[in-house]
């Protein structure tokens, strides 16, 4: 769903990060999912979550500017 200027979405932009990123952002930004609890769920370490989270944040930040 792009916007009336053309704009993509947030979701559309998170939708264009690698999976890994797609997953763990999706869980922490729209689902509200604390770092250390999606490391539990995947079974991986909590800083490796910290990682990809801050990670995708910089690549969202990129697609935007």
């Amino acid at each position: 769903m792009t916007t009336e200027d053309g704009a993509k979405t947030i979701a559309e932009l998170i939708n264009t990060l690698p999976e890994e990123e797609r997953l763990i952002l999706t869980l922490h930004l729209v689902k509200m999912i604390s770092a250390a609890e999606i490391a539990k769920k995947l079974g991986v370490p909590e800083r490796a979550v910290i990682t990809v989270i801050a990670s995708g944040r910089s690549r969202l930040i990129g697609l935007i500017s």
